[in-house]
């Protein structure tokens, strides 16, 4: 817990950079960290509705495909419908997956400024401290970081994909 607490205090902030004029100074510093934790708290909104809608989308095709190729009289698909269908689908994962890297990126960038206004702000809660107390995310155990999950996730599906359309084609 002395680790967090180092963190999260600026040391070189006090009670005397809020007195008269700096206090407005600092009021609107306030303002604009605010502004960027909850932008960076909509972007991972946008995020999580993202990966709703592409886990939806992905999971209602795949049992929609198992079901309607287990089915005999779909047995005969032609090859070139199928590699067709694949090339959509896999197309669709790549879109995903380019979708997760880019919020991971907007993300990223977004807590690069959030920590950068910390510097300014009495306590570091939460780049410095919180995070640090969560071991940087470098211990699964402590903290697993929804990124190092959510970018397989698509790659699952693609595989599923694949081995589906060898399945039909072979």
């Amino acid at each position: 817990m002395a680790g967090t607490s180092d963190s999260l205090w600026n040391e070189d902030i006090d009670a005397a950079n809020f007195r008269d004029s700096a206090a407005t100074y600092h009021a609107a510093v306030f303002e604009q960290y605010k502004l960027c934790v909850e932008m960076a708290d909509r972007v991972s909104a946008r995020r999580n509705l993202a990966n709703t809608f592409f886990l939806t989308l992905h999971s209602t095709l795949l049992v929609f495909l198992s079901t309607w190729l287990s089915q005999e009289h779909h047995r005969g698909t032609p090859v070139a419908l199928a590699l067709a269908a694949l090339l959509v689908l896999l197309g669709m994962c790549a879109t995903w997956w380019i979708t997760v890297r880019s919020y991971q990126q907007l993300n990223r960038g977004k807590f690069e400024v959030i920590g950068a206004f910390e510097e300014r702000l009495p306590a570091r809660a939460f780049v410095a401290a919180e995070w640090r107390a969560l071991g940087e995310g470098r211990d699964w155990r402590v903290y697993l970081p929804l990124n190092r999950v959510e970018r397989w996730i698509p790659l699952l599906f693609a595989v599923a994909y694949l081995l589906g359309f060898a399945a039909v084609v072979l």
